[in-house]
Parts: C-alpha cells; sequence; structure tokens
C-alpha cells in the first residue's frame, strides 16, 4: 500500500483553537554521548517542529549548555555520568519516550536500556544505539512495549535480526525500515511504502534522527503508531524535497535543512 496524500488527510488532524500545550503530549528524549551530542540536537529541534506540547531531553552531563543553548524551547534533563547515559530516570508526566539518537554503547547505557524497558510500558519510538543495543541482547526486544515504533535503517535491520514483517506482527510493534523508499510495517501485516516523496540528498547523517524527532512528537499528540509512523514518513521526505527546491542541491542537503521545512510540509498537508 503506497503512501498517498490522500492517506495523509485522512491521518492529519488540525489544530482547535481552544487547546494549550497539554493537550499535544509530554516527550522525553533519551539521546547523545561525547561526541554525538549533535544527534540529540537534531532529533530535539525535529521534535519542537513536529509539534510536541512539552518536550524533556535526557543526556549527559556533557550536553548540557549544548542542549540549553540549541534548543531553548525544551527541557534538558541530565545524567549523572559525564560522557554517557548511565540511569534513565522519566519524569512523572511523560506520555512517550523516544531513544536512541547518539546514544552511545557504553556498557551502562546497555543496562539502562534494559531497566528503562522493563519499567516502561508505553509509547515508545526507537532508533539507532538503542536498536543496536537491543540487537546485541535479542532477548531484550521482548521487553519492548507493544506499539512501539522502531526505526531502522538497512543495516540495523539486518543486526535486529528478523524479517520486518515478521518483527511486527510477532512483537506487536511498527517497523520503519528506511531506506530510499521507507517502508512502514505494522502488526496487522499492512505494509505502507513511502514512493512519492524524498530525494536522494537525505542520504546524510542525521537524516534519521530528525525522522525519530518527528514520529516522537507525533505518539505524543496521540496519534496510533501506524498513523504517526506514516505521517512522520511523509512529512519528513516532504520537508526533505521542499528544502532541496530551496537553492540546496543533493550534495549540500543538510539534516538542518529539512528540520527548516518541517513547518511548510505541515501546511502542504493542511492545503
Amino acid at each position: 500500500m503506497t503512501i498517498t496524500p490522500e492517506l495523509i488527510r485522512q491521518i492529519y488532524r488540525p489544530r482547535r483553537p481552544d487547546t494549550h500545550k497539554g493537550d499535544y503530549g509530554r516527550a522525553l528524549l533519551v539521546a547523545g554521548s561525547r561526541g554525538m551530542m549533535g544527534a540529540a540536537l537534531l532529533s530535539a529541534r525535529a521534535c519542537m517542529r513536529g509539534g510536541v506540547g512539552l518536550l524533556t531531553v535526557r543526556v549527559p552531563r556533557c550536553g548540557y549548555e549544548i542542549m540549553q543553548l540549541g534548543i531553548p524551547e525544551a527541557k534538558c534533563d541530565c545524567d549523572a555520568d559525564d560522557g554517557h547515559h548511565s540511569r534513565i530516570e522519566v519524569p512523572r508526566d511523560t506520555e512517550v519516550i523516544g531513544i536512541g539518537p547518539g546514544l552511545g554503547q557504553h556498557p551502562d547505557t546497555h543496562e539502562a536500556l534494559r531497566d528503562l524497558l522493563g519499567q516502561w510500558h508505553g509509547p515508545m519510538v526507537l532508533d539507532a544505539d538503542a536498536l543496536n543495543i537491543l540487537a546485541q541482547h535479542r532477548e531484550w526486544i521482548d521487553l519492548v512495549p507493544e506499539g512501539a515504533i522502531l526505526t531502522p535503517h538497512v543495516g540495523e535491520m539486518k543486526r535486529l535480526g528478523d524479517e520486518p514483517q515478521a518483527l511486527a506482527e510477532k512483537n506487536r510493534v511498527v517497523v520503519v525500515v528506511k531506506s530510499h523508499q521507507t517502508r512502514v510495517f505494522c502488526p496487522d501485516g499492512r505494509c505502507l511504502i513511502n514512493t512519492e516523496r524524498g530525494n536522494a540528498g537525505m542520504a546524510v547523517g542525521g537524516s534519521g534522527d530528525v525522522l525519530t524527532g518527528i514520529i516522537t512528537a507525533l505518539r505524543a499528540q496521540h496519534y496510533a503508531p501506524e498513523e504517526a509512523a506514516a505521517l512522520g514518513v511523509w512529512l519528513h521526505a516532504s520537508a526533505g524535497d521542499m528544502a532541496l527546491a530551496d537553492n540546496q542541491s543533493m550534495e549540500s542537503l543538510l539534516p538542518s535543512d529539512i528540520i527548516a521545512h518541517i513547518g511548510s510540509a505541515f501546511r502542504s498537508v493542511e492545503r
């Protein structure tokens, strides 16, 4: 099944005027490590542009100033360790957790993810190093909450070991396999394919971190997992096309350009 403009218009819900920030969700983004704070910053900025009501970003202490200056709209929560995640504390009012961009693979971070999966049973988006850690502890995949969204690229999918449709159906999760034609595998057996948007300029480090932020924001706004995945893929790819049309080339396109055009992508859906 192709992700079409008609499908996206069916999914998209315009905001009502009589609302406040609490209506658009409280998200926790667990990201970053020493030398990889850019991934956390890109994902956080995309999450804010994706419409989340309130965002907390949990980073190692080395990322505090970076996050406070780079994304002042978000709250910053710091790990006790300076360079990696050793423990993941979840704020009491959190509604969705996004985890993985720039997370790193320190042994402490492995255990922190295991502990999180043992205690968190709500909406979740897992990407990047969160998936790479799961690939090394495949028995932990059964701890991933039903309805979670996994966003591997092709290499990460291979490391996870299962076929994406089998993983989606067995674990009742949504699997977004990122490629030049991104596919969204659903627990009910459907596969939604993005063939109409996106370009090769988006094949650059950090682009996936942006997608994680967008999908996390949509889950915080109470879109169903399949809806958040399909709409997130569409917005991400559309923003990439708009960035390309706005004086960029395939070679020069940056993830920050994609973030800058998320608003235009939303407006294209409204029209």
